[in-house]
């Protein structure tokens, strides 16, 4: 018996919700289950292309401007031709489309849930409609505890109906020529401390903030240097806020890097100040490779690093409390080292893709067999 599932999403390109598809894809048992992708938008992106040269099939809408009731029947299409038995929805609004298509049709529809916008919201029209959707709703899963209590704050969704499935990476090893060609090429001093941090340039990563406790850090005399990896639509803000700190000299700007592992390994210390997050993907790479992290307290992040055992959470947004983190650490190397440590094995212990890929099998092998058996 084999079960078509189908994952329904706003496009693949780079991001968290793309790679967790990518990988619950490229790691499903073959033998049970056949996975596809419909995007509701398009162009496709980067992953799409990775997913294509193994043979999955990957198909792209055009969704226009405000609610496209035209989007409803071409899923449903989809689901019938393809003989979908489950639509796994990914987000929010994939997941209104995806019931909606779903309806009058054999599929089961399951909805996660990958992070929350910050500050968070609600509208009166969710609170009417959500239950509703909810009712034709299989099985509904959350990255974190934090995103399921958002979902039942509000999204008006049931608390006990909604399990917690963390995200899993496969853990990324780095090439120790190339770590010491970027040590070289980015002239790092002697006994210097490598702050870093990868993630795309954008508000709700709350580069500001870590700029302006780093500039703490270094006002408090620590010989220490900011690695950032990312590009995005707030680069020129953020080369503004290192000219007007007076940083640039400290502040290490790459762009974009496809594979940063390299990278990430060069780090002494990795930093997440973003005002929201679901399961941080590069937070779980470093973790992988043995790195202390400080993260802020929001979403999921808390659940991850767990406070003086395997890394530092400060208040959200709080850049006094991050800068007196950052002090604290660079100061402590053994500390350093045994956050590194345990970082590793927490990792090891809860967020190995194995992990994730298992809990989402078990599921869609549970509604898939119940599928034909009350058929």
């Amino acid at each position: 018996m084999t079960i078509n599932i189908l994952h329904l999403t706003y496009d693949m390109r780079i991001g968290g919700t793309e790679q967790v598809i990518k990988n619950l894809i490229l790691g499903a048992d073959k033998s049970r289950f056949t996975m596809s992708v419909l995007c509701i938008e398009s162009p496709l992106g980067p992953f799409a292309e990775d997913l294509i040269a193994e043979n999955i099939n990957i198909s792209a809408l055009s969704r226009k401007p405000g609610f496209d009731v035209s989007l409803i029947g071409k899923i449903r299409k989809h689901i019938i031709e393809h003989k979908i038995n489950i639509i796994h929805c990914h987000q929010y609004t994939p997941y209104v489309y995806g019931v909606l298509g779903a309806l009058l049709t054999p599929a089961k529809v399951i909805f996660t849930e990958h992070g929350r916008f910050y500050p968070d919201s609600t509208t009166w029209k969710r609170k009417l409609i959500n239950p509703l959707l909810h009712k034709f709703t299989a099985a509904t899963t959350a990255i974190s505890a934090a995103t399921r209590d958002a979902l039942v704050e509000f999204e008006y969704l049931p608390h006990g109906d909604i399990d917690v499935i963390y995200n899993g990476i496969i853990g990324v090893a780095a090439d120790t020529e190339r770590v010491a060609k970027l040590h070289e090429m980015f002239e790092l001093p002697e006994n210097c401390v490598l702050f870093g941090t990868i993630a795309r340039l954008d508000p709700i990563k709350n580069h500001n903030m870590m700029l302006r406790a780093f500039k703490r850090v270094i006002d408090a005399g620590i010989n220490a240097k900011l690695l950032i990896v990312g590009d995005g639509d707030e680069r020129a803000n953020v080369d503004a806020v290192i000219d007007e700190l007076g940083i640039s000299e400290n502040v290490i700007m790459t762009g974009y890097e496809s594979k940063p592992h390299n990278h990430l390994e060069l780090m002494n210390i990795y930093l997440l100040p973003s005002l929201s997050e679901g399961t941080s993907m590069t937070l779980l790479e470093a973790m992988s490779l043995g790195k202390p992290c400080i993260v802020t307290n929001a979403g999921g992040n808390p659940e991850i690093v767990l406070h003086n055992q395997t890394g530092l959470v400060t208040p959200n947004n709080d850049e006094h409390a991050y800068a007196k983190a950052m002090i604290m650490l660079a100061k402590d190397h053994a500390r350093q080292a045994a956050f590194g440590i345990a970082a590793k094995a927490r990792f090891e212990e809860v967020f190995s893709i194995n992990n994730m890929t298992q809990a989402y099998q078990a599921l869609y092998w549970q509604l898939g067999t119940n599928h034909v058996e009350n058929k």
